[in-house]
């Protein structure tokens, strides 16, 4: 395929907005991994991949925002992200569409409490995108069982942003199932999050 003089950017959404109900009173987002809050991790390792990163935060919430103090990152509060995953999608595309200049840009869909990523994982999902930009990208575990990011294309953008509710992209994978191709990352870093305490201590302990 032929982009003409513009490469494709792979917009990254890290959807930070959550509630972390299930923490019993802890904010997973905040949990230490290497030495640092797990968001401020996550935002790390997809600055490293050169493309614009976007965080979805919710409103008021300083000790997150705090986590990203110095990063080059996009904060873009959801004001309204009580109402389920779908509303930090519906940002996270309408932000990439104000600033997306390329037909062939993509947009990665990261959550941020999976702690598992590194920057060659992600590079390798960009670089998967950049060689099919009309093609979903999805990952998935070294087993094959899939998971996390996934990189829609652009025409894809205005199906995210009219997402209702918790279901998230599911919806969209599922309707264009025959446009997803599967890009396998090492262990378990595309399925693994941690979304309770007991979780989190399996985790550390781990050595992880």
């Amino acid at each position: 395929m032929t982009f003409g003089p513009m490469q494709p950017v792979v917009h990254i959404a890290i959807l930070a907005a959550g509630a972390s109900s299930r923490m019993r009173g802890r904010d997973k987002l905040l949990e230490p991994i290497a030495g640092m809050p797990l968001l401020r991790r996550v935002a790390e390792v997809a600055i490293a991949t050169g493309q614009p990163v976007y965080v979805m935060l919710p409103p008021n919430d300083t000790l997150r925002g705090a986590a990203l103090d110095g990063l080059p990152v996009s904060v873009i509060l959801v004001p309204d992200a009580d109402l389920g995953m779908s509303r930090s999608l519906g940002r996270a595309a309408n932000t990439a569409t104000l600033r997306s200049a390329g037909a062939y840009d993509g947009l990665m869909v990261l959550p941020a409490d999976m702690p598992g990523f590194t920057p060659a994982a992600l590079t390798l999902m960009v670089d998967a995108f950049l060689s099919a930009p009309t093609l979903i990208h999805r990952a998935t575990d070294a087993s094959g069982r899939p998971g996390h990011p996934a990189i829609f294309p652009k025409d894809l953008w205005p199906a995210l942003a009219a997402l209702e509710g918790d279901e998230g992209g599911r919806a969209v994978l599922r309707q264009h199932q025959a446009r997803v191709r599967l890009t396998p990352l090492p262990g378990d870093m595309a399925t693994l999050d941690l979304d309770t305490p007991e979780d989190w201590a399996a985790y550390h302990a781990s050595g992880r």
